[in-house]
């Protein structure tokens, strides 16, 4: 994870909190009572604890089991969680604790077995709310954004007060609506830790300095629907290549930032930033690769950006408050070109930007940079690119579902997490998949500590170094052997760098059991469909010189 928009970090991985629990006739009220207020408060240790005793009254209380598996995963325990509920499972069968239980699984990356589970209570008569959520969440994952809006409206209607869905819901407000609803929550107890209650703070502060600024969104102002730019070179040293860059342009300022398919929108350096006449609008922290902690920054908004021939006006960048961004003027996401189709030719060191297959019936499609999504209700539901001799029609509005355009049919779906792709990837010979993040910035291809463990051999590698932008990991491993298995390709390394990415995956929300870097990605052409979630990926071999 690299410098994730703050907007991505609420709507896209809000974080597993408990469901809101019945208080049945034979049970002791205030127990369960105290217990909810407990964590509703941010005390999960107590929570835990006191529905342990409630536990320890009644061992097949299904309440008290949901609620302490919820607590744990609050608490980033999904092995105990696992446990938990497994055990529970074993004497009980209620449709709290199948929703819990399709909660675990989706946090260890059994998407499909979560979607199964959650699908089986609403079917059998039990409406209940947070499992309308997590189909909510498995929609979005697959692009499929006209069902993921129609399962957290039946979400908020089954259980409005219930936190996730109350953050989920934030993203179907806008700017004004959303300064509202943020002030109230944020003015109420609320089950966040310190770190998720920080964001949702600079969040609301970043929205209301936009409100007092620039009545228009981000925009594409140039009149062009596609372009290509070179990808330069960036050197860790004189004879090794880091990645590939972009030249981008803030007013009459140049930079070159790294192009990134692992990181969201775009971060710059404070020199660049002073540079350009950036001024700080709201203040804001960022995390990625690294044990340092969370860096500080603040948000700015840029009255020119321009990347080949396309220029974006009023448009909000992160900046980070140093002098470089992991030894680079910054980072560009590859994300904010999600309205189009994007082609990484990395064999002849090009960027492609062109239009997006339109759907059927489609009369318009919104070409911006994707960086402001603060007064769109949905992503899919702007227009700001149109033609005014061909009006918005009533199916250009949106949201939509996927759209497999027929000269897509060998694309390979990929699950997307807000600005993060994941691809389905096949370790050595194991039969089940498990998401990769696809990083163009992160240098080479990672195995999570947790996947190595169960596929070869791990030793720690005093002598590796890693930095990102939370600094330098204190712990790195080396892995003997692993072949992986992604997008129709297959990739066989030895010595495989093995990072604990538990930070990772809890800030996604599902298990995220490695990375493909630059150094497999370089010898591919890669299209994105980031609207779809599709990538094509082929291999083409070493740079043309």
């Amino acid at each position: 994870m690299k410098a994730a928009r703050l907007l991505t970090i609420f709507l896209f991985f809000p974080v597993l909190i408990p469901h809101r629990i019945a208080v049945a006739a034979d049970q002791p009220p205030t127990t369960i009572a105290e217990a909810l207020t407990l964590y509703e408060h941010g005390n999960f240790d107590a929570a835990a604890d006191m529905y342990r005793d409630l536990l320890k009254i009644d061992s097949k209380n299904a309440d008290a089991y949901a609620g302490l598996t919820r607590t744990l995963l609050k608490q980033k325990k999904v092995e105990e969680a696992r446990l938990t509920v497994d055990e529970a499972l074993k004497t009980i069968d209620s449709p709290t604790l199948r929703t819990a239980a399709a909660e675990v699984h989706f946090r260890e990356g059994s998407i499909t077995e979560a979607e199964r589970k959650w699908v089986d209570v609403i079917n059998s008569g039990h409406p209940e709310g947070r499992a309308f959520l997590g189909l909510a969440r498995v929609s979005d994952a697959f692009s499929l954004y006209k069902r993921a809006q129609t399962m957290l409206e039946k979400a908020h209607a089954a259980d409005p007060n219930d936190a996730d869905i109350r953050k989920a819901w934030l993203g179907t407000l806008r700017r004004s609506e959303k300064i509202k609803y943020l002030e109230e929550y944020l003015s109420q107890g609320n089950p966040d830790d310190a770190e998720a209650h920080l964001h949702m703070q600079q969040y609301l502060e970043y929205l209301k300095a936009r409100a007092l600024g620039p009545a228009s969104a981000c925009r594409l102002v140039s009149n062009v629907t596609s372009t290509e730019a070179p990808l330069v070179n960036l050197l860790r040293d004189p004879s090794h290549l880091r990645g590939y860059g972009l030249e981008v342009d803030f007013g009459d300022k140049k930079s070159k930032l790294l192009l990134d398919t692992g990181a969201g929108g775009i971060l710059i350096n404070r020199r660049i930033a002073e540079k350009a006449g950036l001024k700080q609008i709201s203040a804001t922290t960022m995390g990625g690769i690294g044990d340092k902690g969370e860096a500080q920054g603040y948000i700015a908004l840029a009255p020119s950006i321009k990347v080949g021939g396309l220029e974006f006006h009023d448009c909000p960048v992160e900046v980070i408050d140093r002098r470089s961004v992991v030894d680079e003027d910054g980072l560009i996401g590859a994300d904010v070109f999600e309205k189009f189709l994007v082609n990484l030719d990395f064999a002849h060191q090009k960027l492609r930007l062109s239009e997006l297959p339109k759907r059927p019936g489609q009369n318009v499609q919104d070409l911006s940079l994707e960086s402001d999504r603060d007064d769109q209700v949905n992503p899919e539901q702007s227009a700001t690119n149109q033609d005014p001799t061909h009006p918005a029609k009533t199916e250009d509005k949106g949201p939509f579902d996927h759209y497999i355009a027929p000269e897509m049919k060998s694309y390979s779906q990929v699950l997307r997490f807000g600005h993060m792709l994941l691809v389905p990837t096949w370790v050595n010979d194991e039969k089940t998949a498990k998401f990769f993040l696809i990083d163009s910035g992160g240098f080479t291809t990672q195995l999570s500590l947790n996947a190595a463990k169960s596929v070869t051999k791990v030793h720690a590698d005093s002598q590796m170094h890693v930095k990102g932008v939370s600094g330098e990991v204190n712990k790195v491993y080396v892995a003997d052997k692993a072949t992986l298995t992604f997008a129709h390709l297959r990739q066989p390394t030895e010595d495989v760098l093995v990072l604990d990415l538990k930070h990772l995956s809890d800030h996604v929300g599902t298990e995220v059991s490695g990375i493909i870097g630059f150094t497999t990605l370089r010898f591919l052409n890669i299209d994105i469909d980031y609207r779809d979630g599709l990538v094509f990926m082929q291999y083409q071999g070493p740079p043309v010189r």
